[in-house]
């Protein structure tokens, strides 16, 4: 890879490092949204730990860094499949922060972020289906692993039918990676899920267990 294309995705690493959560919390609080709750830097522990209103400015910040990430790529490159790579490395940003310890979230946002750049319609599609799962079964990690599972293939039928724009095979690609990224940053949800202890949507953080 050209040194200018590992400024691109370096420069997506960085602001999907911006560790948004913790600095909410930090200004709400004066606590380290990591040693509350379940102790996930994420806007869901953000709204147990510091109330609703504080866990929808993490997920509209966080989703912003990674849509930053892809506009900012889109600036310095017209290479869309670098684009799209640039996007994910902001989602291994959010999850593995440089600027707090390589210890962030779960992905989720900032992906959203990044998707709604890439193809608003598939972000749609992903966004209608977690408020599905959400609102059957209560579990925000549920539907949060439901859509990281579905949206590769969802971005495969998109372009297969014209839904989206795209040509070549990189935005399939781009999605995969973040939903890999995403699932392995839920192995301890998929853990709890499986043995029926994963709390359920407005529990409160005192009730949780330590993840």
């Amino acid at each position: 890879m050209p040194v200018g294309d590992l400024w691109v995705v370096a420069a997506g690493y960085l602001l999907g490092s911006i560790p948004f959560s913790y600095l909410v919390v930090k200004l709400l609080v004066g606590e380290d949204v990591r040693s509350q709750g379940s102790r996930s830097a994420g806007a869901t522990n953000v709204s147990r730990v510091a109330g609703t209103w504080a866990g929808l400015a993490t997920v509209l910040l966080d989703g912003a860094k990674g849509a930053a990430a892809v506009a900012l790529a889109a600036a310095m490159t017209v290479d869309p499949a670098l684009q799209g790579a640039a996007g994910a490395a902001a989602v291994a940003g959010h999850i593995w922060p440089l600027f707090l310890g390589f210890r962030g979230g779960k992905g989720a946002a900032t992906a959203g972020g990044v998707m709604v750049v890439l193809s608003p319609l598939l972000t749609l599609l992903a966004v209608l289906l977690l408020v599905g799962v959400i609102a059957w079964k209560r579990y925000v990690s549920l539907g949060t692993i439901t859509m990281a599972a579905a949206t590769p293939l969802l971005a495969v039928l998109a372009q297969r039918l014209g839904w989206v724009s795209t040509r070549g095979g990189w935005l399939p690609v781009a999605v995969t990676a973040m939903a890999i990224l995403i699932l392995f940053a839920h192995r301890s949800n998929l853990h709890r899920l499986w043995n029926g202890v994963e709390p359920k949507l407005g529990q409160r953080h005192e009730e949780l267990p330590r993840s």
